[in-house]
């Protein structure tokens, strides 16, 4: 289990209350390979629970860190059978699905996946359900999405299962879309002309104060049902919270000017524009800021302590953010959220190629470097990284692919140095990551916009030598348009695919180089230290050592630094 940041599950406060025959409970969790639920569910296990996830890809949620300590039904929300098979035994649902990035009729999608949960969880016999809704005002009119959240929280409460429904606004942490937001307008634009929502009141909530909650709604009271507000400590107007970012970035304060021609329409395009958050996931977070967004009571207190300490201010939580993105440390991420229309379907196997259309590209490069040190390389590719050729060609596409409600070249990638099947990497998805005798693969599919289904397959594999790189495009052109779509692309090819195999051998025989390098530094230091130096100072050991000037609070602060929450 990785280590986590607070809170843990391990919390007293928190753990699971045992059932009256002391056997652990038995938590279902719905979304477990999203943004929240990705990170509740390690805690829930630390937490002392037997957990069970209901997910749609088996194998993504599987190649979580935690994946193997969880028992997995593959499945849909909205799938009668799959959620019944999921409830058996259960003691608590965790509700944390929604469709941020569905198409028309989400709405209705969103109602009939409640229903089928609400009716099973009835059935079932469950004892409570935990629903993650969002922060609203009352008698105003509603975004559809904002609209939705709350028509699911009504469903659940209706189901005769005790629901605990908490109503989170704006939510900041390493990886989420609406930090991502906040993080990228500042950075981008030095002046700002925005929305009048700008001005807007907002009540943001920190990540880990929501994992807090989360994780004690399900000692709740068997009698309670209802809904209740979660919110920080502070309330501050969207500008506000733009340039308490800019503070602990370190960047100026930045000017911002709210205009009252910016529709959301527009203000998602602009989003859209500037950051990496793709217009469909920009959407429904941009039409949630049209109204004022803070907690109406503190209702919350009287069923779930605070955590202790209190609840995380605005400012601290931004720090802490930064702190896990700069030690490449985020838990999960927006930017792994399944995208809605993109091509999901795994690469058909060769046999199945025989009477279909399909164009590929395949190359391979002998090198000096190791296996390992070719893997690290792919296995890195992509985000801050790059495509080790061709860079403006790279964006171009990617510009290209934003203009058409594509995701982009900017959504990047969670990790710099780690991938995971289901992850997002730039315009690609993880599909596959292998590791044999025989070498290691990375498969990537495409979920640009394109005419047809496209595949990249990067191969690192052993050699007499050192290693061998093998690449390998594919595409399966749908109708005239993926036809010629390919031909338009394939001089480009040469310069891309080319260059990308060449450089990426190259880096990581760089790489090699430098680890060579280092460790026979490293010998010298050592050699010369048995010697007694070249001033035959004698043996190290031999001197006095001086008290450590650390003090209880530098330690604190080293501790607190290094494991950012």
């Amino acid at each position: 289990m990785t280590e986590l940041t607070q809170p843990t599950g391990h919390e007293d406060a928190l753990r699971a209350l045992p059932r009256d025959d002391s056997t652990s409970p038995r938590a279902l969790v719905l979304g477990a390979t999203g943004y929240i639920g990705g990170r509740l569910t390690p805690r829930l296990l630390n937490a002392g629970y037997r957990v069970r996830l209901l997910v749609r890809d088996a194998q993504r949620a599987a190649s979580f860190p935690w994946g193997a300590d969880c028992e997995i039904v593959e499945g849909s929300a909205d799938d009668a059978d799959a959620v019944a098979e999921a409830m058996a035994d259960v003691d608590v649902v965790y509700y944390l699905i929604h469709s941020m990035t569905a198409g028309k009729g989400f709405e209705d999608s969103d109602e009939r996946a409640a229903q089928t949960v609400a009716d099973a969880a009835a059935t079932a016999g469950v004892r409570r359900i935990v629903y993650l809704g969002g922060l609203h005002p009352e008698n105003v009119t509603l975004s559809p999405h904002l609209r939705s959240r709350v028509r699911v929280g009504e469903i659940l409460l209706a189901s005769g299962v005790p629901t605990l429904a908490l109503q989170a606004g704006v939510v900041i942490g390493s990886g989420s879309a609406s930090f991502e937001m906040i993080r990228h307008l500042t950075e981008v634009l030095p002046y700002m002309p925005a929305p009048r929502w700008v001005r807007n009141r907002i009540q943001p909530i920190a990540v880990r104060d929501v994992l807090h909650y989360l994780l004690g709604a399900a000692r709740v009271d068997g009698s309670v049902n209802t809904a209740v507000d979660i919110g920080g400590p502070d309330v501050l107007r969207y500008g506000q919270m733009m340039n308490g970012y800019a503070l602990e970035a370190g960047l100026p304060q930045r000017a911002i000017a709210a205009l009252p021609v910016l529709t959301p329409e527009l203000a998602s395009h602009w989003v859209n524009l500037v950051t990496p958050v793709p217009r469909s996931i920009a959407r429904p977070l941009v039409a949630s800021l049209q109204n004022e967004c803070v907690v109406k009571d503190r209702a919350i207190d009287e069923l779930i302590p605070q955590p202790e300490g209190g609840l995380t201010p605005y400012r601290k939580s931004v720090e802490l953010a930064l702190g896990r993105v700069d030690a490449d440390s985020v838990e999960t991420s927006w930017q792994d959220a399944e995208v809605s229309g993109a091509p999901s379907d795994p690469l058909p196997s060769d046999p199945d190629w025989a009477g279909r259309t399909v164009f590929t590209d395949e190359r391979s490069v002998d090198t000096t470097a190791s296996t390992d040190e070719l893997w690290r390389v792919i296995l890195g590719i992509g985000g801050e990284n790059g495509w080790y050729s061709s860079p403006l060609l790279w964006a171009v596409r990617g510009w290209m692919d934003r203009l058409v409600g594509g995701v982009g070249l900017q959504r990047g990638r969670r990790s710099r140095s780690a991938a995971r099947v289901g992850d997002a990497i730039d315009f690609w998805r993880v599909e596959a990551i292998e590791t044999t005798d025989a070498g290691s693969l990375l498969r990537l599919r495409a979920e640009m916009k394109v005419p047809g289904d496209a595949w990249l397959e990067l191969r690192a594999a052993p050699a007499r030598d050192g290693a061998r790189y093998q690449q390998r495009a594919v595409f399966f052109p749908r109708g005239l348009t993926g036809r010629l779509y390919w031909l338009a692309v394939l001089p480009f090819h040469g310069f891309i695919f080319a260059g990308m195999a060449a450089r990426i051998t190259a880096a990581a025989e760089t790489a090699g180089a430098d680890v060579e390098e280092g460790a026979a530094a490293e010998t010298g230091a050592a050699v010369e230290e048995e010697s007694g130096g070249a001033g035959g100072a004698g043996p190290v050991a031999d001197a006095d050592p001086e008290p450590s000037s650390m003090t209880p609070a530098t330690g604190a602060a080293a501790v607190s630094a290094a494991n950012p929450a």
